[in-house]
């Protein structure tokens, strides 16, 4: 069966908020073209109801596990935190396939440059009652861009050839939702 031709309900009904202990969103770019660097924003909220999914990170949260790097990463180099203080995302279509795999596309902004992605993850089957009494659902949500194409373009030769930092980036939204209660 196609995308188009799912019938599944993307999201159970209700209003769903990430939980911001128990999700990740984060990135990943090759590094001085030998390996995968890895940060993540460590300030961020997204909602979720129906297939409306919306989501924003705060710039200045980012973490990359050294200061140093963290504040450059603040900088018009790369974010422009003060001019920017926010990333943020919003889908324009999200389907559910039969096997809980996930489609769509979305308009991301970075230092106020939107632009469409397209997404691809995973659903889970159904939520789960926490100890708590809560629903709880599982969202994972990847895309892949090229940085340059918002303005974060900074880079340097690497001596071994090229540059150390690649323009295309991997973002990864893994969303631990619990829905609210009515």
């Amino acid at each position: 069966m196609s995308v188009a031709e799912s019938t599944k309900q993307f999201a159970p009904a209700g209003t769903w908020a990430a939980d911001p202990v128990h999700s990740n969103v984060s990135f990943e770019v090759v590094y001085s073209g030998v390996n995968a660097f890895r940060g993540s924003f460590t300030d961020f909220a997204a909602t979720l109801e129906g297939s409306n999914l919306e989501g924003s990170a705060k710039v200045a949260s980012v973490d990359v596990k050294d200061e140093q790097l963290n504040g450059h990463l603040q900088t018009p180099d790369f974010f422009d935190a003060e001019r920017y203080p926010e990333i943020s995302f919003k889908a324009t279509e999200l389907h559910r396939n039969d096997d809980n795999t996930v489609e769509g596309s979305g308009e991301l902004t970075i230092k106020g440059v939107t632009q469409p992605i397209t997404l691809t993850g995973q659903i889970a089957a159904a939520p789960a009652t926490d100890p708590f009494g809560r629903e709880r659902l599982g969202l994972r949500l990847e895309t892949e861009i090229d940085r340059t194409n918002y303005g974060v373009s900074w880079n340097a030769p690497n001596q071994s050839g090229g540059d150390y930092l690649a323009n295309d980036v991997k973002l990864i939204a893994e969303l631990a939702f619990v829905k609210a209660e009515a």
